[in-house]
């Protein structure tokens, strides 16, 4: 591969994954459960909040339209990029969550919205908001569990291989369903969760399912031919009116 070809690809990858979130933030689903975050967040005008995983920036500018200082943080240069071509009033730095770049105690509110099911220890980005957030600042993590989704197929046994061999890659795919515990063990107090369901039928979310049979194909877990084939089926179902994605997403919120 030349130099050029491998610098254009990230860039590729990165425009794909926009394309798929940005046809996930505009559903109803979506866009309540980044309402629900901000009132769970409680921001004060005035006050820093940082957005950890910010990918494009559409949570730090709605923020900022709120009266919050919100900074997005992201460790991905080309996914930063796209959020300050997008948001150039917005504030954004390159960092992971495991190493924020602020001070101890200088921020009111932390955000992470799909994040932690990526991360290999979770606990260290829980410990690391305990270091920057200031007493009595607002802590909310946002999540699906990716070991439990819910796709309506003619196999139900090959489905459930499929999303479990996805979720397998992830390096917390039940990250979700461990955010209390998280929070409890990283010192936080007045935690509270809640689970939302989303519901999908929309023939967009295709892109979802090929996102979750292709690793599995690669991996091993599952025959291409097979792996072809449910896709196949899903594609029919869009086409007809029957396809059904459904998605638990857990929301969190603590007090440091």
């Amino acid at each position: 591969m030349s130099k050029k070809q491998e610098d254009t690809e990230p860039h590729r990858d990165t425009a794909a994954l926009l394309a798929v979130l940005d046809a996930a933030d505009q559903m109803p689903d979506a866009r309540l459960l980044r309402a629900r975050s901000y009132e769970l967040l409680s921001p004060v005008p005035g006050s820093t909040v940082v957005d950890v995983g910010c990918g494009a920036g559409r949570a730090v500018a709605e923020l900022t339209e709120r009266g919050v200082h919100a900074v997005g943080v992201d460790p991905d240069a080309w996914m930063l990029a796209a959020a300050r071509e997008r948001w150039q009033a917005s504030e954004f730095r390159e960092a992971g969550a495991e190493e924020l770049p602020f001070a101890d105690a200088s921020v009111q509110g932390y955000r992470a919205d799909k994040v932690f099911h990526v991360l290999r220890e979770p606990g260290r980005a829980v410990a690391e908001a305990r270091r920057v957030l200031c007493p009595g600042g607002r802590i909310v993590l946002v999540g699906q569990d990716w070991d439990a989704l819910m796709v309506d197929a003619d196999d139900a046994a090959l489905t459930r291989t499929i999303v479990h061999a996805r979720a397998d890659l992830l390096g917390a795919p039940r990250a979700g369903r461990q955010y209390r515990n998280l929070l409890l063990d990283g010192g936080f107090h007045d935690v509270t969760v809640e689970a939302h369901t989303s519901v999908f039928t929309e023939p967009a979310m295709l892109s979802l399912l090929t996102r979750l049979a292709e690793p599995a194909c690669t991996s091993g877990a599952v025959e291409r031919e097979r792996a072809d084939a449910w896709l196949a089926e899903q594609r029919r179902r869009a086409e007809t009116g029957r396809l059904l994605i459904a998605v638990p997403f857990f929301v969190a919120a603590a007090s440091a």
